[in-house]
């Protein structure tokens, strides 16, 4: 089976936001990704909400056909949104306000009382939940041990590597990351600064079920239109 792509449209509300206009729609966009063949839509709602906003979320969870995947902070703020909106899955980010994009995974050992809490209340209110973590086996473990539904592995260190030994050494710990998650009965996803290109390796991957990818996506519908960039990343996954 192809692993399911989440498009992730948070990029497209940048755009909107950069001229506090109402257009790009990422409604409009998430259902286009969908009629292209996505079969998951993923935002992230920043407590800054520098590109996706409240109202985005509310009507996404009124619109998407597919499932809907809520990337956020693991603060109670942010649990009072999910259970107000009842996305399909939550998946807990870690977050600073100065950072451009997300940095790391999170560190489930060093939080794990707090996470643990997050975790039980969401599946509470019948909510996947999905920590978003480097591909480190012990992180792996700690997730489990919080009783999390899936994982997320965290896939920047193997796109920015500069040499061929540092991309197979990161890949490689991708790979472990993601076996240890299939033995301990974790859903394994993977997801940031994948494109069409350095994706082929990940997307042959057993173990993980479900790429979310959203920038590279974005910036290739702004040559070629959204539902052609999607498209071609489906193709990719079902023949990488």
């Amino acid at each position: 089976m192809p692993q399911r792509l989440g498009v992730n449209v948070d990029h497209v509300a940048t755009l909107r936001q950069a001229r506090r206009t109402t257009y790009p729609d990422p409604v409009t966009a998430a259902a286009i990704a969908e009629l292209a063949g996505a079969a998951q839509i993923t935002i992230h709602l920043r407590e800054d909400r520098r590109h996706i906003q409240e109202r985005d979320l509310r009507v996404l969870r009124q619109t998407v056909q597919t499932l809907l995947n809520l990337e956020m902070a693991a603060t109670p703020e942010m649990v009072k949104m999910a259970y107000e909106h009842k996305p399909d899955m939550v998946t807990l980010v870690p977050e600073r306000r100065e950072e451009v994009t997300t940095e790391g995974g999170l560190d489930v050992n060093a939080q794990k009382d707090t996470i643990q809490k997050i975790v039980k209340n969401l599946k509470d209110g019948d909510i996947i939940t999905s920590l978003f973590i480097d591909p480190d086996v012990d992180q792996v473990k700690a997730s489990h041990k919080v009783s999390a539904d899936r994982i997320e592995l965290h896939t920047g260190r193997y796109c920015e590597a500069r040499t061929e030994k540092d991309r197979q050494r990161e890949f490689n710990r991708i790979v472990d990351a993601s076996k240890t998650a299939g033995k301990l009965g974790l859903g394994c996803a993977a997801g940031h600064g994948l494109h069409y290109e350095n994706v082929r390796a990940i997307a042959k991957l057993p173990e993980i079920d479900e790429l979310n990818i959203g920038h590279a996506i974005v910036a290739r519908a702004v040559m070629v239109g959204f539902d052609r960039a999607v498209r071609e990343m489906v193709e990719i996954l079902r023949n990488p």
